[in-house]
C-alpha cells in the first residue's frame, strides 16, 4: 500500500527541498560560464579559473561530515543557519571580485556554508520512517530541475549582466533559504541520531575500506571530476569553434538536458525493477568515454557536438540516478548515513580536483588534453567497476528495540526470510535491518517486536 505524506509533512519536505535547490541552483548557474569571462578577472589563467570553479568542491569536503555531526550536538537550525551566513558571505565577495584570487576565495567560502548532511538529518528528524525515502527523493528531484534551469539561466544572466550578477542572486537566494529555515520549517523538539541519516565518526574507516563502497566513492569522484573539466572546455569549443554565441549556450542546453531526461527513464526502470543495475550502470560509463571520444575525433561540427552533449546528459543523470541507489543498497546495516557522507565527500572532491586540474591541463595543453584526461578517467572507472559484484538489491528497516532482549529479537529477526542483516544498536534503542522487499514478510518483523517480551 502506498503511503501518502500527511500536510505537516509534506509541508516540510517542499520546504526544505526549496531551501537545498535555492542554494544549488546558483551554484550551478556559474558552471557553463566561468570559463568564457576570464577577462572580467584580471591576474586569470585557465588554471586559476577552474581552481574557483572546483573550490566550492574542496571546502565543502572538509566540512560536510564534520558540520552533520556538530548538527547532532548543537541542534540543525543553528548549524544550518551559520552554513547559510557563510554562503552569503562568500557569495557577496565573489560578486564584488575584481581579481582572480578574490573570486577563489569567495567561492572557498561559498563551500564553507556545508549544509547537506544538516539538512538531510533536519528531513529525518521531521518526517516518518515510511514518508522518509519519497521526501528524500523530492529533494533529489527538485536539484535535477535546478541543475537544467540554472544551465538554461547562467549564459542569459552571464551575457546580460555579467558574471557577477550570478553571485548577487546566490547571496539572494541564500537569504531566501534563511527566511524558509525560520518561517516554514518547525523547530525540532527532539533531534533522533540515526545512523541511517547521518555519519558516525566511529564507523567512518570500516565503511571507508568497504571495497564495494570504495568502488561507488571512485565512481561519484570521476563522474564529477569528468563533469568540471567538461565545462572548463565545452563553452569554449561551442563558442571559439562553432561559433555560437554565448548568451545562446543555455538555450542549446535545455533541450539536451530534457531530452536526456526522457532517454534515462527506461533504464532507470530496467536497473531498478528488473535488478539489471549493474549492466545499466556499466553502459552508462562507457557512454560517458565514447562522448570524450566523439568530441575528440569528430571535426568541428554543431549537430555531432550536441550529439556528445547529449550523451553525456543521458549517461550523467542515469549515473547520478544509480550511484546513490546502489550505495544505499550495499552499505551495511546501520552504516547507511556513513557510507552517504562519505560519498557525498567523494563527490565534492570530484568538483574540486576536475575543476583545478581540468584547468592546469587546459593552460597547458589545451582543450583536446582535457578531453583525453577525461577520457582516461572514464576508462580507469570502467575498468574499476567490471569486476564489481551485483549489488543485492536490500532496503534499509529501522525497528524500534523497546524494552526487548536484543539478543533474543536479534535472533528472532534474522530468522524472518528475505531479512540478510540485523544490527542491535541498545543505545540508540534501535534495531537496523537490510531486506529483500520482494521476500522479507513485513507483518513478522511487525509481530516479532510487538509480541517479544
Amino acid at each position: 500500500m502506498q503511503i501518502t505524506p500527511v500536510p505537516f509533512e509534506r509541508r516540510v519536505v517542499i520546504s526544505l527541498a526549496a531551501l537545498y535547490s535555492f542554494r544549488m541552483f546558483g551554484l550551478f548557474m556559474l558552471l557553463p560560464v566561468l570559463a568564457l569571462h576570464s577577462s572580467d578577472y584580471s591576474g586569470s589563467t585557465p588554471f586559476l579559473l577552474g581552481l574557483a570553479l572546483g573550490a566550492y568542491g574542496f571546502s565543502q569536503a572538509l566540512l560536510q561530515i564534520p558540520f552533520g555531526v556538530l548538527s547532532d550536538r548543537i541542534g540543525r537550525k543553528p548549524v544550518i543557519f551559520a552554513g547559510l551566513i557563510i554562503f552569503i558571505l562568500g557569495s557577496l565577495i565573489a560578486a564584488q571580485a575584481d581579481t582572480v584570487i578574490e573570486l577563489i576565495i569567495g567561492r572557498f567560502l561559498q563551500g564553507g556554508g556545508a549544509i547537506s548532511a544538516a539538512v538531510m538529518a533536519l528531513l529525518t528528524d521531521l518526517t516518518s520512517e515510511e514518508n522518509r525515502t519519497k521526501a528524500m527523493a523530492t529533494i533529489g528531484a527538485s536539484i535535477g530541475v535546478s541543475f537544467s534551469i540554472a544551465l538554461t539561466v547562467g549564459p542569459l544572466m552571464a551575457a546580460w549582466a555579467g558574471v557577477s550578477s550570478i553571485f548577487w542572486l546566490t547571496a539572494v537566494l541564500g537569504v531566501v533559504g534563511m527566511v524558509i529555515l525560520f518561517k516554514a520549517v518547525p523547530v525540532v523538539a527532539t533531534r533522533r541520531r540515526q545512523r541511517e541519516a547521518g555519519a558516525v565518526p566511529a564507523l567512518l574507516w570500516r565503511t571507508f575500506r568497504n571495497p564495494d563502497l570504495l568502488r561507488l566513492n571512485v565512481g561519484i569522484f570521476s563522474l564529477h571530476f569528468v563533469l568540471m573539466a567538461n565545462f572548463m572546455v565545452l563553452p569554449l569549443i561551442l563558442e571559439q569553434q562553432l561559433n555560437v554565441a554565448r548568451n545562446y549556450h543555455g538555450l542549446l542546453y535545455f533541450p539536451l538536458l530534457a531530452a536526456a531526461f526522457v532517454v534515462m527513464l527506461p533504464f532507470i526502470i530496467v536497473a531498478e525493477k528488473r535488478r539489471k543495475i549493474k549492466p545499466v550502470f556499466l553502459g552508462a560509463v562507457a557512454l560517458l568515454v565514447l562522448m570524450e571520444l566523439m568530441l575528440m575525433r569528430v571535426p568541428p561540427n554543431l549537430p555531432l557536438t550536441l550529439l556528445a552533449i547529449f550523451l553525456f546528459f543521458a549517461a550523467f543523470n542515469l549515473l547520478e540516478a544509480t550511484l546513490p541507489s546502489m550505495v544505499s543498497k550495499i552499505a551495511p546495516a546501520g552504516s547507511k548515513g556513513t557510507a552517504t557522507g562519505i560519498y557525498a565527500t567523494s563527490q565534492v572532491l570530484g568538483v574540486f580536483a576536475g575543476g583545478a586540474i581540468g584547468g592546469w591541463v587546459l593552460q597547458h595543453w589545451g582543450m583536446m588534453a582535457v578531453l583525453s584526461m577525461a577520457a582516461l578517467v572514464g576508462l580507469v572507472w570502467l575498468i574499476v567497476t567490471w569486476s564489481m559484484r551485483p549489488p543485492r538489491f536490500l532496503a534499509s528497516v529501522l525497528i524500534p528495540l523497546r524494552d526487548h532482549d536484543p539478543q533474543v529479537i536479534s535472533e528472532k529477526l534474522r530468522a524472518v526470510h528475505g531479512v540478510a542483516e540485523v544490527l542491535v544498536v541498545a543505545s540508540e534503542n534501535t534495531v537496523y535491518l537490510k531486506v529483500d522487499p520482494r521476500l522479507v514478510d513485513r507483518q513478522a518483523l511487525t509481530g516479532i517486536v510487538e509480541n517479544q517480551i
